[in-house]
């Protein structure tokens, strides 16, 4: 009897037909039940994070409000725009102040000036924070290697302000640079640096390193922080020195951070340091000293040209997303390393 009991509820289970769930009956499409879930589970990470995410939220407001809004002033490089009425007011000009740009007899100054003294930085300022953390990084003792490194850094949170002026009263007729050189003959009468417009590019490129150099490696530094050791303990079995160490562990192992950081400064060639250049500027190295930034900066404000200044900021920020992408492009070629 046991047996026919049991071949009985087989043989109904096999017949039974299957019976759906209420969630089969809400959800037909399976498909979206994975989707219902995570779409929860992003909820209460963003609950369980709802701190930090009002705080980027903020810094999100922040950049839409002061970036991407005022964008819509762009279009006053194609009107001709008077402060006392709105820029909807204002009548259309075509391209009129970018010809005028084309054709100013300052352009060739401007952009001499400008692209002069960002390749100098380029050349002379990338490489040297890259050699500095490379021997910072080499150092042993701790204490030692964190007292040059702050001594290094500190001028980059001084403002131009207080640079530039610590800068002219040392490059003056009776300044530390005069009286040094002086003391050491080699030179035979003071030199008055800041009114030489011959001497002016050298001090933009030798202040602006003196300022950055310490800052720019903290970088690098950071990068180098992240080498395995065991990659250093082979080199050392291999019978590599210090140098050989920098040279085939250290540089290739940073190679994408200054890949990176390359691209953004081929990008700001054009973006002169405008508080540098506008501290350290007087009306005897002018010739040397009009860049872009400051050529804009007196032709809108002072003249109140603003929708021709604002052409020339437009056509800048072009030939900057331009030389942006031709270095992401090249780069990518050649190392495989990019931005985008």
């Amino acid at each position: 009897m046991s047996k026919v009991k049991v071949l009985t509820r087989t043989k109904t289970q096999e017949v039974q037909p299957e019976m759906k769930t209420e969630t089969d009956i809400a959800t037909p499409n399976h498909k979206s039940v994975p989707f219902r879930k995570s779409a929860s589970r992003l909820l209460r990470i963003a609950y369980a994070q709802r701190y930090l995410q009002v705080m980027a939220l903020l810094g999100v407001a922040w950049m839409i409000i002061f970036h991407y809004v005022p964008m819509y002033g762009i279009i006053i490089a194609f009107k001709d725009f008077n402060i006392v009425k709105p820029i909807s007011a204002a009548p259309w000009a075509g391209l009129e102040h970018f010809k005028a740009f084309l054709e100013d007899d300052n352009l060739a100054s401007v952009i001499k000036n400008t692209v002069g003294m960002s390749v100098l930085k380029l050349v002379i300022g990338f490489p040297l924070p890259i050699v500095f953390a490379l021997f910072l990084n080499e150092l042993r003792s701790i204490r030692f290697k964190k007292l040059v490194q702050t001594i290094s850094y500190l001028p980059h949170f001084l403002s131009w302000v207080i640079l530039g002026g610590i800068l002219a009263t040392w490059l003056a007729d009776v300044g530390l640079v005069n009286k040094l050189l002086l003391a050491l003959n080699i030179i035979q009468e003071p030199i008055s640096y800041l009114a030489e417009p011959s001497y002016f590019w050298s001090i933009i490129v030798t202040s602006d390193i003196w300022k950055e150099l310490g800052w720019s490696a903290i970088i690098y530094l950071a990068a180098m922080a992240g080498v395995s050791p065991d990659m250093y303990e082979a080199a050392t079995i291999d019978g590599a020195g210090r140098f050989q160490k920098m040279f085939y562990v250290t540089l290739p192992s940073i190679k994408g951070t200054i890949t990176i950081l390359f691209i953004l400064s081929v990008s700001g060639i054009l973006n002169s340091n405008f508080d540098q250049i506008l501290v350290l500027k007087n009306q005897l190295n002018a010739s040397a000293s009009n860049v872009i930034d400051v050529y804009v900066y007196e032709v809108g404000l002072r003249q109140s040209r603003f929708s021709y200044a604002t052409a020339v900021g437009l056509i800048k920020s072009l030939i900057s997303l331009i030389l942006l992408l031709s270095a992401n492009f090249i780069t990518k070629r050649l190392n495989n390393t990019s931005l985008f």
